[in-house]
């Protein structure tokens, strides 16, 4: 069998519709956008809901229930998996972090999460801690300091560090 010798299934393949190819076509002229009007100009779409002007549906019903998105606790998180290779030369807290390139600088509180094992003791200071990260931090010899006001990126409260303990770390 040869390129030139295959044959199509019947119905497998629909030709184009060739628009604006003239009257004979039956999609000249217009080329099967109707006369004037909106939707006949070229770049024109009308946004999703949109009803002529008449009042869209989505406003027309009222809203209900609550939807907590507005109000979550967003967290920058990294795992332990991360820390392990930058060692034990200092402590590692947001701003070695964001040096290294492991965090970016959003105004979130930092949370550090115990995904991956640690080879070295480590000292990390973070906004908060997962029970597991604390305990493999603590098992490796290192400690898991939690600063005591969780705040916005820029606060200077990051400085005051205290060692994590089972009520003040929780997830």
């Amino acid at each position: 069998m040869r390129l030139h010798e295959i044959i199509l299934e019947e119905g497998s393949a629909r030709t184009r519709k060739r628009i604006g190819r003239g009257r004979g076509s039956g999609h000249g002229k217009t080329s099967g956008r109707g006369q004037k009007g909106q939707k006949s100009r070229s770049g024109a779409s009308t946004r999703p809901g949109f009803e002529g002007g008449q009042m869209p549906l989505f406003r027309r019903l009222p809203r209900r229930g609550f939807n907590n998105a507005r109000f979550r606790n967003g967290y920058l998180i990294i795992n332990l998996s991360k820390l392990d290779p930058l060692g034990s030369e200092e402590i590692i807290d947001r701003d070695l972090l964001q040096r290294k390139g492991l965090v970016r600088d959003s105004g979130l509180p930092l949370k550090i999460l115990g995904q991956g094992e640690l080879t070295c003791a480590i000292r990390v200071r973070a906004d908060k801690f997962s029970v597991g990260a604390r305990e493999k931090i603590e098992k490796a010899g290192g400690q898991a300091l939690l600063n005591q006001e969780v705040g916005a990126a820029g606060d200077d409260n990051r400085n005051n560090a205290v060692p994590a303990t089972g009520a003040d770390a929780g997830n």
